[in-house]
């Protein structure tokens, strides 16, 4: 019976998509708009990144009684146990804070190129997305990134103090007979155009379409995230990977022993001369690539006499100083807008806070450079995607010596950076992967005629040139977004971290 239900409506490949674009689309998300048809992964992040490590464990240790409760009994019952699991006793606003700023990352790397096809060539007609999943995970990402106007997902019930009970709210799992309510009532008795889906639960709504298409189970490349209706460009969170079940796995094992790890990779390095830093590394499982002429002595190179040289890079990790000062072989110091005092306590190298008021910041790095070497990076905060965030012009008018510095860690785990968490432990979170990597890049100092004083450049302009080499190194896109546009996607609220 399955598989003659199935095979009721063609494959979302036949369907053509010219002179659609009043057409009205109703699609499922996992396994329709998205290639993974298990909704675990993201389950489990919001388990972590609104909740806790702990409530990560149990729901790892429970998600066999849900794999056999959805595939043995219904799939209800196995999505009730999820969402017990992962939403019950959160916040509210900690579960919409992860739905923005951690889940899009992963949903966007996985859209199906065949059914975005459809749902994309639908531009100005009604898009609805009809799904299972909580509705409160899965808003954001369906409006924001792939531009539907409805989605309709299972209610959960919510406290006077705004916590989520576990519960869900009437009809529970939005699946079969419910999705079918859910357009109907948006709809009425209009039909949409186009329907998507992918399994047998998604017959009831697809009847009620015009045209109705199934996504067929076979591997397919994800669409790329520039070409979704808004590619994201900002995301917090811990995890580098999207954790299926096996991944999952993997890193919660591998947490304790990362953790010990990084704590041991810390204070061996801090403890040692910076000379023999690069050895530690290699024996601690650190990778540092140093590419680019790499200067002995810089300050003779460039032929100064008393003042050290602004070695500008782009902003991944609180590390980045460190990093540079040990593949230049010479201890620098660094500024910075904000810095923990976990962090600045163990930092090899001299930290110095810059106070926000631009006179005062000016005149500090300039007695800075007067003894020696300096690091900024003129972003101002740290950005994951292949983009550079828009510099500040402050540093372009203190000195002519300027080397940029094209910085890039690359990490299998865990993140060394975030918003939402706590900053004092980024450093421990980098090196709690099993071999994290640093990449960094000397590039040619600053020609003379695109400085400030020498080529009688605007600040401004030479802090867009140094941005665009570090940009063409490194292969990435230079944005007019700031500091505070990250802050404010990413704690959806005026740009200060809650």
């Amino acid at each position: 019976m399955g598989s003659k239900a199935r095979v009721e409506y063609e494959a979302v490949e036949k369907c053509r998509c010219e002179g659609r674009e009043k057409d009205s689309v109703v699609a499922d998300l996992d396994g329709t708009l998205t290639r993974g048809r298990s909704s675990f992964p993201y389950f489990m992040l919001v388990a972590l990144e609104a909740g806790s490590l702990l409530r990560a464990i149990v729901l790892m240790m429970v998600s066999p009684l849900a794999w056999l409760l959805y595939h043995f009994v219904s799939e209800g019952a196995g999505i009730r146990v999820l969402i017990m699991v992962a939403f019950g006793g959160l916040r509210v606003k900690d579960i919409e804070a992860a739905a923005r700023a951690v889940l899009p990352k992963f949903y966007a790397e996985d859209v199906h190129p065949e059914s975005w096809r459809v749902f994309s060539s639908c531009s100005s007609g009604r898009r609805c997305v009809v799904t299972a999943n909580p509705r409160i995970m899965v808003d954001f990402f369906c409006k924001n990134h792939l531009g539907a106007d409805t989605v309709f997902g299972t209610d959960i019930h919510v406290t006077s103090s705004g916590h989520a009970t576990g519960l869900l709210m009437s009809p529970g799992v939005l699946l079969g007979a419910a999705k079918r309510a859910a357009v109907k009532a948006e709809f009425g008795d209009a039909q949409p155009d186009v329907g998507l889906g992918d399994r047998l639960s998604d017959l009831p709504f697809l009847t009620l379409c015009k045209e109705a298409y199934m996504v067929p189970r076979k591997s397919v490349e994800a669409v790329p995230m520039h070409k979704l209706f808004k590619p994201v460009v900002f995301h917090d969170g811990r995890l580098v990977q999207r954790p299926t079940p096996l991944v999952a796995l993997v890193t919660l094992v591998w947490f304790p022993i990362g953790l010990v790890l990084s704590i041991v990779r810390v204070m061996v390095c801090v403890n040692t001369p910076l000379l023999y830093v690069p050895l530690m590394y290699k024996l601690l499982g650190i990778k540092l690539s140093v590419r680019g002429k790499r200067p002995g002595n810089i300050e003779e190179k460039l032929g100064l006499q008393g003042q050290g040289v602004l070695l500008v890079c782009c902003h991944r990790t609180c590390l980045d100083p460190v990093f540079l000062s040990v593949a230049l072989g010479k201890q620098v110091s660094a500024v910075t807008y904000s810095v923990s005092r976990l962090t600045e306590m163990l930092s090899p190298i001299p930290t110095v806070r810059l106070t926000r008021n631009r006179e005062k910041d000016a005149a500090h790095i300039k007695r800075l450079l007067e003894g020696g070497n300096l690091v900024i990076c003129p972003e101002g905060t740290t950005c994951r995607e292949p983009v550079l965030l828009r510099f500040s012009a402050l540093f372009a008018e203190l000195t002519d010596q300027i080397v940029p510095v094209a910085i890039l860690p690359r990490m299998s785990m865990f993140y060394g950076n975030t918003v939402r968490g706590y900053k004092a432990f980024d450093p421990f979170f980098f090196l709690m992967n099993p071999r994290p990597h640093y990449e960094v890049t000397f590039l040619e100092q600053l020609p003379p005629h695109l400085t400030h004083v020498a080529g009688a450049r605007s600040a401004f302009e030479v802090a867009n040139c140094i941005q665009k080499m570090l940009a063409a190194t490194l292969g990435f896109q230079c944005t007019t977004f700031t500091r505070r546009d990250k802050y404010r996607m990413l704690t959806g609220g005026d740009g200060s971290v809650k």
